[in-house]
């Protein structure tokens, strides 16, 4: 009897074990490559320090590579002669920062080839920059992640949040990636660092219904500095800090000056019309609730969709899939 029962205990054990090893884990590479977690945080320290908008670039990019087809690097391949990959899509062409990642990829080949996924290298990467000047992780990566060996442009626009978007539309979207509206709200607290294209919002200053008019939940003060940055509709390539005066530093005032109906995009503006998504903003003004909220939400978006196991690849170079 006690042979059997340790025998059962050690066939549940091992499907446990099985299961675990399927998904991601604390120090997935403690033994393949120990060092890789310290050359991805030392290599990423030294481009914030040259690049203070780094932070906000990762994180953006990390986001974007979630949200179509998981959290698998594709957003890191390069479009070919006969494909045209995301990172060429309309909403990923302001996308930058790819170089840094791939110099990273560098170093940690040097060390440890072909053992540790782009993937990786970007979630690592992205949690690094934006945890650079708290001299501590802001949120946990679990690694374990294997590279995707598709690319598709065409995908890009059913995936990626439009800066667009109403309210029902972006519930929709993250609930698809099984993400809840708590999620929606967190993340968009990322907002709080980096800039935003005029052509992404000046509908709102210049032509909200179609008519010439302003968009009537834009703060009126805000709408008139914003007017002075962005002279017209046809302007694509000035940018507007998304947190005005606070655009390097990773804070919870995102959600103080959405408050104020200062929230630069429309996706911004619809986290207001719903009494549930506008209840969580003003919790997360609390800054203590913004880090621990933000920590457990971006936990949750880097397990999206994810390769383990068998499943992908390592890719040798993150820009090309394995030939």
């Amino acid at each position: 009897m006690k042979i059997s029962v340790f025998l059962s205990c050690l066939l549940i054990l091992s499907v446990v074990v099985v299961c675990q090893g399927g998904g991601l884990r604390k120090q997935f590479y403690r033994k393949s490559c120990p060092q890789a977690e310290d050359i991805i945080r030392n290599a990423t320290q030294k481009h914030v320090l040259s690049n203070p908008n780094l932070p906000a670039k990762l994180l953006r990019m990390h986001f974007h590579d979630c949200f179509l087809r998981g959290c698998d690097g594709s957003i890191l391949i390069e479009s070919t002669a006969n494909n045209t990959a995301e990172k060429d899509s309309i909403p990923n062409l302001t996308l930058t920062g790819f170089d840094v990642i791939e110099e990273i990829k560098t170093e940690v080949e040097k060390k440890c080839k072909g053992l540790v996924s782009c993937a990786d290298i970007l979630a690592l990467a992205a949690r690094d920059s934006v945890s650079f000047k708290f001299n501590r992780p802001l949120w946990e990566v679990l690694t374990g992640r294997r590279d995707g060996s598709v690319s598709l442009a065409s995908e890009v626009f059913a995936n990626i949040p439009s800066p667009f978007a109403n309210f029902s539309t972006l519930i929709q979207n993250f609930k698809s990636k099984g993400l809840t509206v708590h999620d929606l709200v967190v993340l968009s607290g990322g907002h709080t660092i980096g800039v935003g294209h005029c052509n992404l919002f000046s509908n709102r200053l210049y032509n909200f219904t179609g008519k010439g008019d302003q968009d009537p939940s834009l703060n009126p003060t805000y709408a008139q500095f914003l007017k002075t940055k962005c002279t017209s509709l046809a302007d694509n390539t000035t940018t507007v800090e998304m947190d005005p005066k606070s655009s390097f530093t990773f804070d919870n005032d995102y959600f103080v000056i959405l408050q104020q109906n200062k929230g630069l995009f429309q996706s911004d503006a619809a986290l207001l019309t719903d009494k549930i998504a506008r209840n969580i903003a003003r919790e997360l003004v609390n800054s203590r609730v913004f880090f621990t909220e933000f920590a457990q939400s971006m936990k949750r978006m880097g397990n999206i969709e994810i390769l383990t196991g068998t499943k992908g690849e390592i890719r040798k170079k993150c820009s090309v899939i394995n030939s």
